[in-house]
């Protein structure tokens, strides 16, 4: 009976010890289990949200048809809309053939959607010890990576930011630009331009080391793209308009300007929005994680900083001419949404407030001196939206980002800290990246345009094409054939200069 008992006893005391040695096998293997479908989904919600946010940016190419078309006259307006949608697809075709690899060939592991690290041949120069990258070498033709999903989605997202880049010069050069020269520029810019720099600042590129080789900051960082797409489509339209002259009846021989209006304010106010509704995607969509729950304030201080921007502009204008002019309102909400691309993960939501509204100030300074002062025609502003405030943008990430976010970024321990939050270095690494824009996309952009003139025996339409307007010389098709726009053409006066020749035409009967 004792013995029974003893048994009994034994068996109650074992059992737990033998089942709670079971168990703990089982309970491993279901955390791990649990764990490694937790990363699943968070790769599977990081792909849907690049991607969607690839989707937003490309519907922006929309918004960019309108407002040029809107901004400039009706008799070009065939013609300005259809560079806008044909750029879409003849610089990705570019891109997709040799940008990309010249840009995110060396880029690495591709953390947030899988891990993917095939993309790792970054052609460098070794300069005493250190690494410094000029472009990437892998993933031509997306060749070598067939059905790699994390490479086609990091494509994706990729090549719309590049074909943002591809139409700002669209507008710089409308109402005089041969169409087959627009077509030429626009693989340069897919191919090469673009490339080189977003290779520079986002694939492993010397910019980027500018941290990890010689102390300054995180290197040149640009979240979104204000220097990486904004300024350097700013660039190439600077280069190129002072290249290709004015429009016929812009400036009078004393140097004073005339004002040629766009012929439709309203499609470039609907533009606008279309625009700042792809902005969310442009910026907050640059994590390429919706796990990363920064995405709240990235797409808030976008918006604040648009908003920002519209209001400054229309108070520059209403107090310095009397009236809020509503295309100048357009370009101030971009000025500000430009120049927030830049910083917008980086500063808190007074800084991006302030951000904006220095912009929408500054865009006003910038058209009036560009189009007054250095006699160079921006039809749009797009010099001075996306140029100048693609500078002001990456240089104010220098000033004001706090510290609160960038931990690791670009391989610098501790989080992104300007100027004013003690790292003098930072801004001086963002000084860098702009000057390096403007000298290296400027020489690129210059090449570009010399050899495209080459290939197409030049870059402006005749003078008589010029006046009559693009659409049917150009096109073969008129934007509005059952509207006759007496408004659509400048009137030239006697004493006008032209950019090109000088054909003196017969005044429009009013």
């Amino acid at each position: 009976m004792r013995r029974s008992v003893g048994l009994g006893l034994l068996m109650t005391l074992a059992c737990p010890l033998v089942l709670a040695g079971q168990g703990v096998p089982a309970a491993d293997s279901l955390a791990r289990a649990a764990s490694a479908a937790s990363a699943a989904n968070t790769v599977a919600i990081n792909f849907v949200w690049t991607l969607v946010a690839g989707f937003l940016v490309m519907f922006m190419q929309a918004g960019f048809a309108m407002v040029e078309t809107g901004f400039t006259r009706a008799k070009n307006a065939a013609h300005t809309i259809t560079m806008n949608f044909m750029v879409y697809g003849i610089a990705m075709i570019a891109y997709w053939a040799i940008g990309f690899a010249l840009q995110a060939g060396g880029v690495g592991a591709l953390g947030t959607l899988g891990g993917y690290d095939k993309l790792a041949h970054e052609v460098s120069l070794t300069i005493a010890g250190k690494e410094w990258g000029l472009f990437g070498g892998t993933g031509f033709f997306l060749t070598g990576v067939a059905y790699t999903a994390p490479v086609f989605a990091y494509f994706l997202f990729q090549m719309v930011f590049m074909d943002t880049a591809a139409t700002i010069p669209t507008g710089a050069l409308a109402e005089r630009w041969k169409f087959s020269a627009f077509v030429v520029f626009s693989v340069f810019v897919g191919a090469v331009i673009y490339p080189i720099y977003a290779n520079w600042t986002w694939g492993g590129g010397w910019l980027a080391m500018l941290g990890k080789n010689l102390g300054l900051g995180h290197g040149h960082v640009d979240f979104a793209g204000s220097s990486v797409v904004h300024m350097t489509g700013g660039v190439m339209a600077f280069v190129t308009a002072a290249l290709l002259g004015p429009r016929r009846g812009k400036y009078n021989a004393d140097g004073s300007v005339n004002a040629i209006p766009g012929h439709n304010i309203p499609m470039a106010l609907i533009g606008t929005f279309i625009l700042a509704f792809g902005w969310f995607g442009f910026n907050a969509g640059s994590t390429l994680a919706g796990s990363d729950l920064r995405i709240g304030v990235i797409a808030t201080n976008t918006m604040l900083a648009g908003a920002a921007g519209g209001i400054t502009w229309m108070l520059y204008m209403w107090l310095k001419y009397g009236k809020p002019d509503p295309s100048m309102l357009a370009n101030g909400t971009l000025a500000g949404l430009v120049a927030i691309t830049a910083p917008c993960a980086f500063v808190t939501a007074p800084s991006a407030v302030l951000i904006g509204g220095i912009a929408g100030v500054l865009v006003c300074v910038a058209v009036f001196f560009i189009d007054g002062k250095l006699h160079i025609d921006d039809p749009v502003g797009a010099i001075s939206v996306h140029g100048v405030n693609g500078l002001w943008g990456i240089l104010s990430l220098g000033l004001l980002a706090d510290g609160t976010y960038g931990d690791g970024w670009n391989g610098v321990n501790g989080a992104v800290r300007g100027l004013f939050y003690g790292d003098a270095s930072q801004f001086a690494a963002q000084l860098i990246g702009g000057a390096a824009n403007i000298v290296g996309v400027g020489v690129m952009a210059f090449a570009a345009y010399k050899v495209t003139a080459f290939v197409v025996n030049g870059h402006r339409v005749a003078p008589e094409v010029e006046e009559l307007g693009l659409d049917l010389p150009e096109m073969g098709a008129l934007a509005y054939p059952d509207t006759h726009e007496i408004g659509s053409a400048v009137i030239l006066s006697e004493t006008a200069s032209h950019g090109a020749g000088h054909l003196e035409p017969e005044p429009e009967a009013a």
